[in-house]
């Protein structure tokens, strides 16, 4: 990953943003000698963001998988997460699975 100083940013700006990004999809700062930013362009950073949103998909796909939820009212999901922040550390019921609606092909 190509790396620029605060100085390089702040005598050459944005050129020498493009020249790093030329090469590669991202580009750290650095501040006094340590790595402080990151910067990339916004396609890079959407797919960045994508790549996040399908893994948390996935790994709501493997928890409903898993049984690893719990299926409430939001009257008692309310509750829930009351008791929680009150700090009485009831975490509420042990997941139950849901029935599951499959639809046929």
């Amino acid at each position: 990953m190509s790396s620029l100083t605060a100085n390089d940013l702040k005598t050459r700006g944005i050129s020498a943003i493009e020249e790093s990004l030329a090469s590669q999809p991202e580009a750290v700062i650095s501040v006094r000698g340590k790595d402080r930013y990151v910067v990339m362009e916004v396609s890079q950073y959407h797919y960045l963001r994508e790549c996040e949103l399908d893994a948390a998909l996935a790994q709501c796909r493997a928890d409903v998988g898993a049984g690893q939820y719990i299926q409430e009212s939001a009257a008692a999901h309310m509750a829930r997460v009351e008791a929680l922040l009150e700090g009485t550390g009831d975490p509420g019921p042990a997941p139950v699975p849901a029935k599951r609606n499959r639809r046929r092909a």
